[in-house]
């Protein structure tokens, strides 16, 4: 049996609070909730801890979420575990300060070998997809793609260019039989990456990408 990992990240321009803690499928919705506890973001791309993080809730769950081949998958953001901290918490689920864009990878656990299934970065309005998540209450869905190998898959869930992560487990089932263009975590982004290291900012002060096409960091998305 394969085993694999999912990485769901956003890159947030700016330092942050915020847990990925929630995951679901569709048509046939499953909710599990599988915090990191340590709220704090891993902002080193070469750090050991920048697929899964560490400081998981105890106990650790384990089950394993159903996801077929062409099924949209989504992972929920919130401040806190639970979500608000407070009543009408603004930085819920994270403040509407942080931009940048939100990126999925999958890799098999034998050899931790990523590659991209979705990505989402910065549009034609200046809107980024950090923009898009917090405007969907937290929530980032994307489609399984439909020619992906079946398999035992891990979900690490992060945020960055600083990046909050963790790991759940998913079984995607279907006939496909393939993966994108892999790469290693870490050392597949590098701190001055242009999509890593860079200004947003227009002489404005506003966070549009300061007229320059954002590049996404790391290789191209899956395709079937």
């Amino acid at each position: 049996m394969k085993f694999f990992a999912i990485l769901a990240a956003l890159p947030a321009l700016s330092s942050a609070y915020t847990i990925a803690q929630r995951v679901r499928t569709t048509p046939h919705p499953q909710f599990l909730a599988l915090p990191c506890t340590n709220t704090t973001a891993v902002s080193n791309v070469n750090d050991a801890n920048i697929a899964c993080k560490s400081g998981f809730q105890s106990p650790l769950s384990s089950k394993v979420i159903d996801v077929k081949a062409a099924d949209k998958f989504g992972v929920n953001w919130g401040h806190v575990i639970g979500g608000a901290q407070f009543a009408n918490d603004t930085d819920n689920p994270i403040a509407k300060s942080h931009k940048g864009p939100t990126i999925f990878y999958i890799a098999s656990t034998s050899g931790q070998k990523w590659f991209k299934v979705f990505e989402d970065g910065l549009d034609s309005s200046g809107n980024w997809g950090i923009d898009r998540m917090i405007s969907a209450g937290g929530w980032v869905d994307f489609t399984m793609p439909t020619c992906i190998a079946p398999g035992q898959y891990l979900l690490p869930r992060s945020m960055g260019v600083q990046f909050y992560m963790g790991c759940a487990q998913i079984n995607v089932s279907g006939s496909g039989t393939k993966q994108g263009s892999t790469v290693s975590f870490p050392g597949a982004y590098g701190q001055s990456d242009p999509g890593i290291l860079l200004s947003i900012y227009d002489t404005q002060g506003n966070p549009k990408g300061n007229g320059t096409p954002y590049q996404i960091p790391g290789p191209a998305v899956m395709t079937c």
